[in-house]
């Protein structure tokens, strides 16, 4: 990313940062508006950000006058010389966020082919902690970063499954509309549990390759999708090894078996997911489980700092699997600084200028960031009478 622009955003009625594609380290008091550039950088992306917000929130107040966010960004594959625009906002009253690229309204799905994101916030470190759906929504992110087409499987897979429970519930049992919307739901679940195996598959390979230098100080976690398509999928990955040349027509294969069985096991459990109020199998019920390797201890067991440094070290992974596959992608790391030593700091700080990544970090003062390399840029942040503003380093 070469440069952002901020209007009427959160904290800020005006910002902008011009980069170069530089990493960028933003530092400050707490509620300085440091996080919120993190947010904004977020949205170049498809969905609600790395805070989830809907977009009402993100206007400035007390003014509320609509938000909008512009980005200069290289897309993969291509140089400094070939930037597109990407402007993202909501006007007031207007219900969702607008997208544009190089002046021409899309969707927000167009954003997953031109920046991939890999974020890492302090809402995070509970990961192992919370219930499955948050777990979800993190490997939905990492396989969004591989296939970008899985944000529509997902945006379609639960619109479909609303409709489904909204017939249910309503005791309108249709066999036709019933069977046109669990055929739906079975062709985009079973897209998603095959991106998630897929995704699983790249990150672990990522993170027992040799050039991920083995950093004990970011330990390597063992992950495993506790679904039953995904492990389905994942058996067919393992079993047919790093020399298997066919494994695409093999996954076809399964991905067809799985959804003619999902569609069937739908149609089968009606009357049970009529007495529940909602669907009971599917993707949507899947969850995320890791172990810590070294000590082979699950994650949801270790102290908070070995969870933090799970954490760290799968975000590594994920931006290491990602800058094989092409470009680079965006770190957003919001105050990991402040939770690591020196050394740690350190390490950190060059496993990201090893990678190629562009990061953004934000810390509460410059000594966080030290050891950044001379390229990156450091920026001030600081709030008056409830406006943030950038100043000089």
């Amino acid at each position: 990313m070469h440069s952002i622009r901020l209007g009427q955003f959160r904290s800020y009625a005006a910002g902008r940062v011009e980069t170069g594609g530089a990493s960028v380290a933003l530092y400050g008091p707490n509620g300085a508006g440091k996080t919120n550039v993190l947010e904004a950088v977020s949205l170049l992306t498809p969905g609600r950000g790395l805070r989830r917000a809907g977009g009402e929130d993100l206007m400035r107040r007390p003014d509320r006058l609509g938000w909008r966010v512009r980005a200069e960004v290289a897309a993969p594959g291509m140089a400094q010389t070939g930037l597109i625009e990407i402007v993202t906002g909501m006007e007031v009253g207007a219900g969702s966020r607008a997208v544009e690229i190089d002046g021409t309204a899309t969707t927000q799905t167009a954003l997953g082919h031109l920046a991939r994101m890999v974020w890492l916030t302090p809402a995070m470190d509970r990961l192992w902690m919370e219930g499955a759906s948050e777990r979800r929504r993190f490997l939905d992110r990492i396989t969004l970063g591989f296939r970008p087409a899985h944000a529509e499987a997902s945006v379609a897979y639960e619109k479909a499954m609303r409709e489904r429970n909204r017939l249910l519930k309503e005791g309108r049992f249709d066999p036709a509309w019933l069977r046109g919307l669990e055929a739906q739901m079975a062709r985009q679940g079973t897209r998603i549990a095959r991106g998630r195996a897929e995704a699983l598959s790249r990150l672990q390979h990522a993170a027992q390759s040799p050039d991920s230098g083995g950093n004990s100080l970011f330990p390597r976690a063992d992950l495993a999708i506790l679904g039953t398509m995904e492990t389905r999928f994942w058996d067919v990955i393992r079993s047919a090894g790093p020399a298997e040349t066919d494994l695409d027509s093999l996954m076809d294969q399964t991905e067809s078996e799985e959804a003619a069985g999902m569609a069937e096991a739908l149609a089968e459990g009606r009357m049970r997911d009529a007495a529940a109020g909602r669907t009971l199998s599917g993707p949507h019920r899947s969850d995320l489980d890791a172990v810590y390797a070294a000590k082979d201890m699950p994650a949801r067991a270790c102290s908070t700092g070995e969870q933090k440094a799970l954490l760290i070290s799968l975000i590594l992974a994920n931006a290491r699997a990602l800058s094989v596959e092409g470009t680079p992608p965006v770190l957003l790391l919001d105050e990991v600084a402040a939770h690591l030593d020196a050394d740690r700091r350190a390490a950190l700080y060059a496993e990201i200028d090893a990678l190629g990544c562009q990061a953004w970090m934000t810390g509460t003062g410059p000594e966080l960031f030290e050891a950044l390399p001379a390229s990156a840029l450091r920026i001030s942040v600081s709030e008056t009478a409830g406006a943030s503003s950038f100043g000089p380093a």
